[in-house]
């Protein structure tokens, strides 16, 4: 077992300003179409540091995993684990230390930040574009968005370790939302958003299993950058992190038994008396936890499933809509084209 110490002596904590450029270049190399996977404890000095790249496994090329990647410093404070295809790459940053740490980026490639886990006595977050930075202490659960071309810089003095999840998307193979070119894409910090959240934890889950379903990762991928234009397209700003809401363990409870009955009808009640609340209570926590109701979750939990499973062809579109809890495929395809704007039919035959 690993043991883990405070440090006795922190370093400076830096400060963050947006005149002040990242003092690292893009560059941008082919990449190979096989999956890549890394596993690795790296040892640079904080000068080899400020242009780290993931080691490699042998006979593999840590640019043809992920390049350009979040710079990490100091570089031996996480453990980091990548996958790359065509178009998408998702990396999966686990701190090891209570050390102060520091992450920088700009790149020509669009970065989503999940924070899935992660508590910091101190810390500042800054995206270029929006009007000052965020010392928001716990980060747990939060996402942030940064646009291809702008800089992202974080850094952390933490209370608990972090695990932080990394997703870098290729501009020109993004979906375009209808109506909202490529470049409408504006950057986002500390926001939530539960249908966003539950690709991404899945994808994380693959990299550390160690799965190598390529096509299974690359549907999900589709499916997460598919959600990622649509919601930002319709966001402008910045929305303030929700407050109050559920106990961790309440949001826990609920999301995993609509997961287990995902294809049932579920009572405002029962979803209530599962985490020991009034109906009423419980309606206005949950929306303060999760942003919309019960209702309204269920059935975006629902479109989601719907969409792993319009991404393989062996299920017919009204299987699919009984599969998901539709009674009929017309209910199926208004439901599903009020959230992703295109009929089933349609998504499938975009993912090609």
């Amino acid at each position: 077992m690993l043991s883990y110490s405070l440090r006795t002596n922190p370093a400076p904590r830096p400060r963050l300003n947006n005149g002040v450029p990242l003092d690292r270049r893009v560059s941008v190399v082919p990449r190979t179409t096989t999956s890549r996977f890394i596993d690795q404890y790296s040892q640079l000095g904080e000068e080899q540091a400020r242009h780290f790249r993931p080691s490699p496994l042998p006979d593999f090329l840590a640019r043809d995993v992920i390049d350009p990647a979040v710079d990490i410093l100091p570089s031996n404070a996480v453990k980091r684990r990548a996958l790359a295809w065509d178009g998408m790459a998702i990396e999966v940053a686990q701190a090891l230390t209570h050390e102060t740490v520091e992450f920088r980026f700009r790149a020509s490639r669009h970065l989503l930040v999940v924070y899935e886990e992660g508590v910091r006595n101190n810390g500042e977050t800054l995206i270029e574009g929006l009007s000052g930075s965020s010392t928001l202490r716990d980060v747990k659960r939060k996402l942030a968005f940064v646009p291809a071309g702008h800089e992202y810089r974080d850094w952390h003095e933490p209370r608990t370790r972090s695990r932080i999840i990394f997703f870098y998307f290729d501009p020109a193979k993004m979906p375009v939302a209808a109506g909202a070119p490529q470049a409408a894409l504006a950057p986002r910090l500390f926001f939530e958003d539960a249908v966003l959240w539950e690709t991404a934890v899945k994808l994380a889950k693959l990299i550390e299993s160690g799965s190598e379903d390529q096509h299974y990762c690359e549907a999900l991928g589709v499916v997460l950058a598919h959600d990622l234009v649509h919601r930002n397209s319709s966001a402008r700003r910045t929305e303030p992190p929700a407050r109050g809401g559920l106990a961790a363990w309440q949001e826990r409870t609920v999301s995993a038994y609509i997961e287990e009955h995902i294809a049932e009808q579920i009572s405002l009640s029962a979803l209530a008396q599962l985490v020991r609340l009034s109906p009423y209570h419980f309606c206005r926590a949950f929306k303060q936890s999760f942003g919309v109701p019960p209702h309204r979750y269920h059935n975006a939990r629902r479109i989601e499933y719907a969409k792993t499973l319009l991404a393989q062809p062996s299920s017919s579109v009204t299987e699919i809509a009984l599969k998901v809890g539709f009674s009929e495929t017309s209910s199926f395809t208004a439901s599903f084209r009020k959230a992703t704007g295109s009929t089933p039919t349609a998504y499938r035959r975009a993912l090609g």
